[in-house]
């Protein structure tokens, strides 16, 4: 089996694969200063009280975009699963053309994404979005150019920025507002929040069709933690909520 991990600001994602399934995933948050055998201790207990045996993990693969846990974590994998972690970085091999001014600027997760996007569709001009901590906008293009793409805050830095930027608007639950127009503080924030992330998305599909693939219309695939509250709005071809996942253990698979 392999373990795939995705530490993001906010949350560690666990995945485990077997043959070419994914059979389990699991979140903790994620706090700056946890310990190896912290992070070591939960790996094994989630993969354990899941029914699947730890000592069956064969290869452990990670991307980071919190370095300061990257020793704890690779420390955790040598200690508690006898393997040595392989983590996507710069340097590594991934089927794609970096176009960014310094390729070692991108975030490791995004190069992830990219590699579960075109593997998933090949030949293929993509948008991933990634509506997580931050929302991030990665075009690719059908030859595998990775172009770079657009970073903003997510809905619930969004939400919290309001939250602590101001002294009376509260903190929300971020839902699918029935109507654009609330009929008070709490509905006219959530409206905000989720609307002003449509425009959002829609703006940014429609400038990347035009400058990134010359009016092609690309393959725009929704990913991370909050993919799923937008999956009727019709703004994406496919939801990809594990496409990282995926992205790890092909990109474990490309450098093996």
């Amino acid at each position: 089996m392999i373990l795939t991990i995705d530490v993001g600001n906010t949350q560690l994602l666990g995945g485990l694969f077997k043959d070419d399934n994914l059979i389990l995933q699991f979140r903790r948050i994620t706090s700056l200063g946890t310990s190896s055998d912290e992070l070591g201790i939960f790996l094994r207990s989630a993969i354990r009280e899941n029914g699947y045996d730890p000592f069956e993990v064969s290869e452990i693969v990670c991307c980071s975009v919190v370095p300061s846990l990257n020793h704890s974590l690779g420390s955790a994998c040598l200690k508690y699963f006898k393997k040595e972690a392989f983590f996507v970085q710069t340097g590594i091999k991934t089927g794609l053309k970096i176009r960014y001014n310094n390729p070692k600027d991108v975030g490791a997760d995004r190069i992830a994404n990219a590699i579960g996007g075109i593997s998933l569709y090949p030949n293929r001009d993509l948008i991933i979005i990634d509506l997580g901590t931050a929302t991030t906008f990665d075009a690719i293009t059908f030859d595998r150019n990775y172009l770079g793409g657009a970073i903003a805050p997510g809905l619930k830095m969004s939400m919290l920025a309001l939250e602590t930027g101001t002294a009376k608007l509260p903190s929300v639950e971020i839902i699918c507002p029935e109507k654009s127009c609330g009929s008070s503080t709490i509905e006219a924030i959530q409206s905000g929040l989720f609307n002003g992330h449509i425009g959002l998305i829609k703006e940014f599909i429609q400038r990347f069709e035009s400058e990134c693939f010359n009016g092609r219309k690309p393959v725009v695939l929704g990913t991370g933690g909050f993919s799923r509250l937008f999956e009727s709005t019709g703004l994406f071809t496919e939801i990809q909520p594990n496409l990282v996942l995926l992205g790890l253990k092909k990109a474990l698979e490309l450098n093996t």
